[in-house]
C-alpha cells in the first residue's frame, strides 16, 4: 500500500501531538554534560535516550546528520537506528542534512535519503536550494513518488546568510522570497498541506517574507536557546502561523539524560507554543 503524502501525515501528527520539532543534536558538549564519552558508544546512548524519551510524544524529531557523520560508519549506523526507532514509536523524522547539488549528484542524495529501500530514508529532509531551486527537482520528484517531503532553506537565522538571502532578484524580490514563491508553486492546490516546505528562522523579524501562499510546512528554528519566543512566532509569521513548526533542541536536550526530565521539558515547550499561538 502506498504511503500517504508527507503533508497529510504531518497535518495528522501536529493535530495529535502539537506543533513542535525537537532536534537530536549530539554536540560533543552535550555528550559531556550528560556524562557520556565523545565516541560512537556515547553517541548511541545519547541519541537513543532522546528517541526513548521523545518519539512517543513529539510530532517531529530532527536528527542533525553531521553530528552522526562525524563518527564515521558507526555514527551512520546509530543514525539509521534513530530513524527506524523514532518512526516505529510514531514520530515523523525530518533528517537535517541540508544537501544541495546539481544533476546526478542531487539525484544520488535523493536516493540516499528519500528512496524506499534506503536505510537512511526519513519522512522528510532539509535541502539547500542555493544552487538554484531547480537543482532540487530530483529530490522533490522522488519525495512525491515515495510519500516523503522536502524542506528548503529560505531565510535562516544566522547573520552570514543575509548577504545572499536578502539579495534582490531583478531588483524586486529577495532571493529568499523567490524560494518561498517556488515552494508555493510546488504546493498549489494540494490539501490539507503540501509536501514541500521552507526553513524560516523564528528570529528574522517581522515583514521579511510573504508566506501566505506557501501551503506547506514552515520549519522555524531559533525557538528557545537562540532567543525566539512565542510572541516572536506570532510577530514573524502572523496569519501563516497555522503551518509553522517551531524547532527546539538545546532547551530540551539540556534536561537529559533523565528520560522523565527530557520528556517533561518537551511537553512544557509544546504546551507553551500551543497556548501562546491558539486563536491569535
Amino acid at each position: 500500500m502506498r504511503r500517504p503524502r508527507f503533508g497529510s501525515r504531518l497535518s495528522v501528527a501536529v493535530s495529535r501531538r502539537g506543533p513542535l520539532c525537537v532536534g537530536i543534536d549530539p554536540h560533543p558538549e552535550l555528550l559531556a554534560a550528560w556524562g557520556l564519552d565523545d565516541n560512537p558508544g556515547g553517541l548511541q546512548r545519547f541519541a537513543l535516550t532522546c528517541v526513548q524519551a521523545l518519539a512517543g510524544e513529539v510530532a517531529v524529531l530532527k536528527p542533525q546528520s553531521a553530528f552522526f557523520e562525524a563518527y564515521g560508519s558507526r555514527g551512520i549506523a546509530v543514525l539509521e537506528r534513530v530513524i527506524a526507532e523514532s518512526r516505529a514509536a510514531g514520530s515523523l523524522v525530518l533528517l537535517d542534512v541540508k544537501r544541495g547539488d546539481i544533476g546526478s549528484t542531487m539525484a544520488a542524495y535523493a536516493r540516499a535519503y528519500l528512496a524506499e529501500d534506503s536505510p537512511l530514508a526519513a519522512d522528510a529532509v532539509t535541502l539547500s536550494p542555493y544552487l538554484g531551486f531547480g537543482s532540487l527537482d530530483p529530490a522533490i520528484a522522488l519525495a512525491a513518488e515515495t510519500g516523503r517531503g522536502v524542506i528548503a532553506l529560505a531565510m535562516t537565522s544566522n547573520p552570514e546568510g543575509a548577504n545572499v538571502q536578502k539579495a534582490l532578484v531583478d531588483n524586486k524580490t529577495t532571493v529568499a522570497q523567490s524560494i518561498v514563491d517556488a515552494v508555493a508553486e510546488c504546493n498549489a492546490g494540494v490539501s490539507p498541506l503540501g509536501d514541500v516546505g521552507v526553513v524560516v528562522g523564528a528570529t528574522i523579524g517581522k515583514g521579511q517574507l510573504d508566506l501566505e501562499a506557501v501551503n506547506g510546512p514552515v520549519l522555524a528554528p531559533g525557538f528557545g536557546q537562540q532567543g525566539a519566543t512565542v510572541a516572536d512566532l506570532r510577530r514573524v509569521f502572523g496569519p501563516s502561523l497555522r503551518h509553522v513548526i517551531p524547532a527546539s533542541s538545546r532547551d530540551i536536550l539540556r534536561h537529559g539524560p533523565d528520560l522523565v526530565a527530557l520528556r517533561s521539558a518537551a511537553l512544557r515547550i509544546r504546551d507553551r507554543i500551543v497556548d501562546g499561538t491558539r486563536h491569535r
